[in-house]
């Protein structure tokens, strides 16, 4: 698959960034557990989303899928959604703390016999979230509670930033790869040893099978389908599904999916994550660009016109 060139890094716009970053997230670890996740939640949908351009993108994610949303509705996730972010984020930083508080969480669902067994048999289990709840809150419980979960990881574009992220997850469990080639390497290798990997499946892969979520075109990796075909792995939607009060979670395993084709399974994992966030709206990240419609429509009017252009003539010269 071909990338856009990724643009340069400017040490020092870097560095600024990156000292802004730590201050706001010095100032808040340096306030008590229970403050800090809703004060940071408070930040973070009051002052960043605003600033950030969130809002709009909020609104318009709503407008593609869900447009006879009440406005109210509208305007309630446009808050909520950024607080569950601000709340992920500084959760994640506070590493040991975080840990304790989901430690005895409860694993519940459908799903949990499915993982017992395949553990008990030894066999390759992979994980299947999105960004909804807090999605490191299932691999922080099941990490404690003898389901040790390796996790993969999009390097930062800002290096300084990346650095004490990696450091900020990996104090929540091991193992954590990157998604770099070496990464991939070791990750898959990891799933074919017969343990545990968790992963997002909710992320725009434009070159990804076009499957549905809430009712539209949503292109999404097969990548995930095809490991668990490969190495016939037991394949379990899981969500750390936020409660009322803000700082604890449910552990949610949903039903296994039967292996049967690459297609078939990933929109079973899209109609699984689908359903979770029509139950809990403001939980996913409705931010993300998960959809790009104006990218699909680019990309369908690309492959038109190369469909229509006739074959180019053999050029080549007759032996003689």
């Amino acid at each position: 698959m071909t990338r856009p060139p990724t643009p340069r890094s400017c040490p020092l716009r870097d560095a600024l960034q990156n000292l802004a970053i730590r201050a706001v997230l010095g100032l808040a670890l340096a306030v008590p557990y229970r403050a800090r996740v809703p004060m940071m939640g408070w930040i973070v949908s009051r002052v960043v989303a605003p600033l950030a351009g969130w809002d709009k993108r909020v609104r318009a994610n709503l407008a593609h899928v869900l447009p006879d949303l009440p406005a109210q509705e509208v305007e309630r996730l446009v808050r909520a959604v950024p607080d569950n972010a601000g709340r992920t984020l500084i959760e994640i930083y506070s590493g040991q703390q975080f840990k304790e508080r989901v430690r005895n969480t409860p694993l519940t669902g459908p799903g949990l016999p499915a993982l017992q067994e395949a553990r008990a048999q030894g066999r390759p289990t992979i994980l299947v979230t999105g960004h909804f709840g807090n999605y490191d809150a299932p691999r922080a419980a099941l990490s404690q509670q003898g389901f040790p979960l390796g996790a993969l990881y999009r390097e930062m574009k800002n290096r300084r930033f990346n650095d004490h992220y990696v450091r900020a997850i990996s104090t929540i469990a091991t193992p954590v790869f990157p998604a770099t080639r070496k990464g991939l390497t070791g990750y898959v290798g990891h799933l074919k040893q017969g343990n545990s990997i968790g992963i997002l499946i909710d992320v725009y892969a434009p070159e990804g099978a076009v499957l549905s979520y809430f009712g539209k075109p949503a292109p999404t990796a097969l990548s995930t389908a095809e490991w668990a075909l490969k190495y016939d792995a037991v394949i379990i939607p899981i969500y750390g599904v936020r409660r009322d009060d803000g700082l604890s979670f449910d552990i949610v395993l949903d039903e296994p999916v039967p292996l049967s084709d690459a297609e078939t399974i990933t929109q079973a994992l899209n109609d699984s994550l689908e359903r979770m966030v029509r139950r809990h709206m403001d939980q996913w990240f409705w931010i993300h660009r998960r959809w790009k419609p104006e990218d699909q429509a680019r990309r369908a009017a690309e492959r038109l016109s190369s469909d229509a252009q006739p074959p180019r003539p053999d050029q080549s010269q007759p032996p003689g």
